[in-house]
């Protein structure tokens, strides 16, 4: 680091001394000429540049080493927040890596939730047509039942209905035609069949 301050050091002083040495050579040669500028300004140029050169050079050396620091920290700054940009960088590039790969994660496992739920779906569609089935059934297997025993007891009260009326009829009958030499002739047959019997 020093080689390359020594020659802005030694580049500065060359121009300087150039430049000087210019001044003073034409400054010489125009009091010669007759009417150019007077030596007096040329010296007073001089002088003004001999000033600005002494204070550059006194700024240089003295403002050399906290400049240096300060750029050089500036520098380590800038290098440290390189350094940890891309660090950031690496990690929010891994981190998008293990993002994508969740992203094509999370569709396999959508489409595999979504393929359990309709297997599910049809499982459950399928057990609940069976039940409707089994409950059809057996509701028809019921309704028969009740429609058998309504009709069991409806033949029940209708044979009863029509001996009570047979016997109804029968006795009106009877007693429309029943002559008193009918109903003597009864009495003993049914006496004769009573005494047989014992």
């Amino acid at each position: 680091m020093k080689q390359p301050r020594m020659k802005y050091g030694v580049a500065a002083l060359a121009a300087v001394s150039m430049l000087v040495t210019a001044a003073t050579l034409y400054a010489s040669g125009g009091e010669a000429n007759g009417g150019g500028i007077p030596a007096a300004k040329w010296w007073d140029l001089l002088y003004r540049v001999l000033n600005f050169a002494a204070l550059v050079i006194l700024l240089v050396y003295f403002l050399r080493k906290p400049l240096a620091n300060a750029l050089g920290a500036r520098r380590e700054s800038i290098r440290a927040q390189l350094e940890e940009l891309e660090a950031k960088k690496a990690e929010a590039e891994r981190v998008y890596r293990e993002c994508e790969a969740k992203l094509a994660g999370l569709d396999a496992e959508a489409k595999n939730i979504l393929a359990e739920a309709v297997r599910q779906g049809e499982a459950e569609r399928e057990k609940i047509l069976a039940d409707a089935e089994r409950a059809a059934g057996d509701m028809k297997r019921q309704a028969e039942m009740a429609v058998t025993h309504e009709l069991a007891v409806a033949k029940s009260k209708l044979k009863a209905e029509i001996a009570e009326q047979a016997a109804l009829v029968a006795e009106e009958l009877i007693k429309k035609n029943l002559r008193p030499a009918d109903q003597q002739a009864m009495v003993a047959s049914y006496l004769d069949r009573v005494g047989g019997i014992q």
